[in-house]
């Protein structure tokens, strides 16, 4: 696919432009384990397209917890912070991805569940927080990325119509919603969510796993 195309490209965060999904499953692990609680198969993906808040509610709800939405959450944060702030990887080829199209006037936008936070401690610790023109959160919608709102937010933001525009996300529920909102879907095959490969490919514009072959081939063989 040739994405100098798009007037404006929206990326999710985790799992799409940065190794973070190890983060999270060890959060879950050690959240889970201070509360005697075994971790089932399906809670990972379950809250993957979820916000803190509404992850928070499904948590408390799903195991009957005596906790408040905040105290859940604020836990959650203080454990990622660390992580994200230096541990939580860009992947490989993503950062000369997101240069390329920026050199070719191309909007870049982000479209995450993760908080402010988070995202802006990995995106400056990786060096690429300055190529966005815009952040946009599941925390600012109503609902979260198996709709299209979070991407028509970033949309607004970057001035531009869904048609002009490519959702690179790494979830089923982020493909649908942002298909759902006539947005052109790219699928990032991350090893997280293999499970669901097959559909995403299925539903998907195009679909990859690994940005070094999304270059241009001059760009990527002169290196």
């Amino acid at each position: 696919m040739d994405f100098t195309q798009f007037k404006g490209i929206i990326f999710d965060l985790d799992g799409t432009l940065v190794d973070s999904s190890h983060v999270w499953s060890d959060i879950d692990e050690k959240f889970m384990a201070k509360r005697s609680i075994e971790l089932p198969g399906d809670y990972f993906k379950k809250v993957s397209s979820m916000n803190f808040n509404q992850a928070a509610v499904y948590t408390i709800e799903r195991f009957g917890l005596d906790e408040t939405v905040d105290s859940v959450t604020k836990e959650w944060y203080e454990m990622a912070q660390e992580e994200y702030a230096s541990n939580v990887f860009i992947k490989p080829g993503a950062d000369e991805f997101l240069r390329y199209i920026k050199s070719q006037g191309i909007k870049i936008a982000l479209a995450t569940a993760s908080a402010e936070p988070l995202y802006s401690s990995a995106l400056k610790n990786n060096g690429v927080y300055e190529l966005f023109d815009s952040f946009a959160s599941t925390d600012r919608v109503k609902r979260g990325k198996g709709f299209p709102d979070v991407y028509q937010l970033a949309c607004d933001e970057i001035s531009l119509s869904p048609t002009d525009c490519a959702v690179f996300e790494d979830i089923i529920e982020g493909i649908q919603g942002a298909k759902a909102g006539n947005f052109t879907a790219v699928a990032c095959l991350d090893k997280h969510y293999a499970v669901d490969w097959e559909d995403m490919k299925r539903e998907a514009d195009f679909y990859f796993s690994d940005y070094r072959k999304l270059m241009p081939a001059t760009l990527s063989t002169a290196r």
